[in-house]
């Protein structure tokens, strides 16, 4: 019999987790909002992994919140995710995953990319989605890991802030819209560089994102978190005082 994990938010995301550590042998602990973890981490104090599956907009004031006993065994899949937010809460090595399924209400998971993984548990969670057939691949090194870190926020935050401009899906944007695309992805990458303080190969994290573009390109760009996508970045740039001029220019329609 294999060891438990703390499954915290039983979220779209969350269940689909649940499902693949339950099929790989491992007793799953649900943490849902409103429970007390310190009760929970009283019970359960030794898990495997501490897999902390909220929304992005929860996820500081749950590791704010975390117990200390799961503090060196947090694993983590937020999108707009970077180092910087798991340092604020003083955690050294979390597992870390870029997700490249899309998992919405009464259909299974969509894979687009295989999804890498990092960190102490990262066999755990690529064998947890093998299982469930999401494919998924260990990353051995944390400064590849930061890049698809990266390149996932380019995704996600291009592709919904453009999208508030022009709606449509991922492949009619960088095939009708693509000037847009580039200004808004260029104003991303200032921002990811400037809240990693790292330079990145700007043209391999455009091809990164194409290739997500290649993949569905049927994807719809813009939906229900991209106002607020928008509203964090635009946030984040004046407390770093970035100009991200196209960034400003969809705010005034849109948020």
């Amino acid at each position: 019999m294999r060891g438990y994990v703390i499954i915290i938010g039983l979220g779209q995301l969350g269940r689909v987790f649940a499902g693949g550590l339950l099929r790989s042998g491992y007793t799953v602990v649900p943490v849902n909002r409103g429970d007390d973890m310190d009760r929970v981490a009283a019970r359960w104090p030794q898990p495997e992994l501490a897999l902390v599956a909220v929304a992005e907009a929860d996820l500081h004031p749950v590791l704010e919140g975390l117990p200390a006993a799961w503090k060196d065994r947090v694993g983590l899949l937020q999108n707009e995710l970077l180092p910087r937010d798991w340092e604020a809460h003083a955690i050294a090595s979390p597992t870390v995953v870029s997700v490249w399924f899309e998992k919405k209400k009464g259909t299974d998971a969509k894979p687009l990319l295989p999804s890498p993984v990092y960190g102490p548990q990262a066999q755990l969670l690529v064998d947890a989605l093998k299982s469930i057939e999401l494919p998924a691949r260990v990353v051995a090194d944390p400064d590849q890991m930061l890049w698809e870190l990266v390149r996932k926020n380019l995704y996600i935050l291009t592709t919904n802030i453009a999208g508030l401009k022009v709606g449509g899906t991922v492949g009619e944007l960088w095939e009708k819209h693509r000037p847009l695309a580039e200004a808004v992805a260029g104003d991303v990458l200032d921002l990811q560089e400037a809240l990693t303080g790292r330079r990145f190969d700007r043209s391999a994290l455009l091809q990164g994102m194409v290739e997500a573009f290649a993949a569905d390109p049927q994807h719809a760009c813009a939906g229900r978190t991209a106002a607020a996508r928008l509203a964090r970045a635009l946030n984040l740039a004046d407390a770093l005082g970035l100009a991200v001029a196209k960034l400003r220019q969809i705010r005034p329609s849109t948020a």
